[in-house]
């Protein structure tokens, strides 16, 4: 029963809860993440380019003779280079937030009574 009770303060420790909820949330983040890449903005960048091709889709794109489809490879590449840019510009801005969340006015300086039996107790003590 040792073991059970050791895993049961392990498994509802609060780290390991907000951890699962962080996992899950991150989870459901990443798929929002990926069809906007997907269905907004690669198809809004590769459209054009596409077109000028006479492509339909970069699957098309292969080396001739070849089975090697490189357009998929590029399609990957561009997903990954727009949602590093757009974790990047996200941390950026949350870094920006806690920064200015942490920044505390200074502490008010001494009164003048205070600087006056500072300035008193210097004198007495040089004396």
């Amino acid at each position: 029963m040792g073991l059970l009770k050791e895993f049961k303060e392990f498994a509802m420790r609060g780290n390991v809860i907000d951890l699962g909820v962080g996992v899950v949330i991150g989870g459901a983040f990443g798929k929002i993440v990926s069809s906007l890449v997907d269905d907004v903005i690669t198809p809004a960048i590769l459209t054009p380019a596409l077109k000028a091709a006479s492509l339909t889709n970069l699957s098309e794109l292969t080396i001739p003779g070849t089975a090697i489809k490189y357009g998929n490879f590029l399609s990957n590449i561009i997903t990954f280079i727009i949602i590093a840019f757009a974790l990047f510009v996200l941390l950026k801005s949350v870094n920006k937030a806690m920064k200015k969340k942490e920044e505390a006015p200074p502490p008010p300086g001494p009164s003048p009574e205070e600087k006056l039996l500072t300035e008193i107790r210097d004198l007495l003590k040089n004396k």
